[in-house]
């Protein structure tokens, strides 16, 4: 299950960010090439972060589908399966243009 190490790799960049601060939420943004499972990842989150300074810290998590654009017919197309083909002209001639992201977007910090 790589949805650990993503979690703890989310964990260590948000305590750095947070320079001993209390954060109550991280948004994260994740491709669909990255093919974390949400829920996974969740609980994952839980596990990291329990019993440390990010204990109850809400992971948010928004999934970027995976996009292309065809360089034959200039067609957008958001990928249903994991082929990188235009689903106007069917050319594989495409340029991947979402779906590999993956960043911490924000933390809320706690004012104390």
């Amino acid at each position: 299950m790589h949805e650990l190490s993503i979690a703890e790799a989310i964990a260590h960049k948000v305590r750095e960010r947070a320079g001993g601060r209390s954060v109550s939420a991280v948004a994260i943004r994740v491709g669909h090439f990255r093919q974390a499972v949400p829920d996974a990842l969740q609980f994952c989150w839980t596990m990291v972060t329990d019993g440390t300074g990010l204990e109850g810290c809400r992971l948010e998590i928004e999934q970027v589908p995976a996009t292309v654009r065809c360089l034959d017919c200039d067609t957008v197309t958001t990928l249903d399966v994991p082929i990188l083909v235009c689903g106007s002209c069917g050319e594989s001639n495409v340029t991947l243009l979402t779906g590999e992201e993956f960043m911490v977007v924000s933390l809320e910090i706690l004012e104390v």
